[in-house]
């Protein structure tokens, strides 16, 4: 290996190992996600949705300062709408008439910086007007509007805006 190749991949390594805990980190974990109120009957289909929110819970680690670390356990979750089975087989039907059947989730979350603990607790989410709200989101995404009330609590509780003075 040409020896400019080589200390410059070995400034990338030192700079990935110093600068790598400044980033910022989310992680989710879910308690008894079999005890959900209302997670999808097929084990690949719960499995796929809890990926889903697995992912989009990561997508905060780019809306944290650097070095905060925002740890979450989602302990129930209650898709908005009501899963209707289908009696021929196939996939469930969820059908949302904007009722009250809007979607609700608890978490209990710490959000620390330096092994400091800035905000912790439990905290009920939901989304009784889910129907009537303009989302950023696409129609396609079947989780828009858990989606929308993952992010209306995000910006409240974690990254709330504080008044100048």
């Amino acid at each position: 290996m040409r020896p400019l190749i080589k200390s410059s991949l070995a400034a990338l390594v030192v700079l990935a190992a110093t600068t790598g805990a400044a980033w910022a980190q989310v992680s989710v974990s879910y308690v008894k996600p079999d005890e959900f109120i209302d997670v999808p009957r097929s084990p690949i289909d719960r499995e796929r949705m809890l990926k889903d929110f697995t992912q989009y819970f990561s997508t905060f680690d780019k809306k944290l300062p650097a070095g905060q670390q925002l740890k979450i356990e989602v302990l129930d979750i209650d898709l908005a709408g009501r899963l209707w089975p289908r009696r021929s087989g196939g996939d469930d039907i969820r059908v949302m008439n904007g009722g009250a059947d809007w979607p609700h989730m608890k978490l209990r979350y710490t959000l620390e910086q330096n092994g400091t603990v800035l905000r912790s607790g439990e905290s009920d989410l939901s989304n009784m007007m889910y129907q009537q709200r303009a989302t950023r989101l696409s129609d396609s995404d079947p989780m828009r509007y858990e989606k929308q009330m993952i992010d209306d609590w995000f910006e409240k509780t974690i990254t709330p805006k504080v008044a100048a003075k």
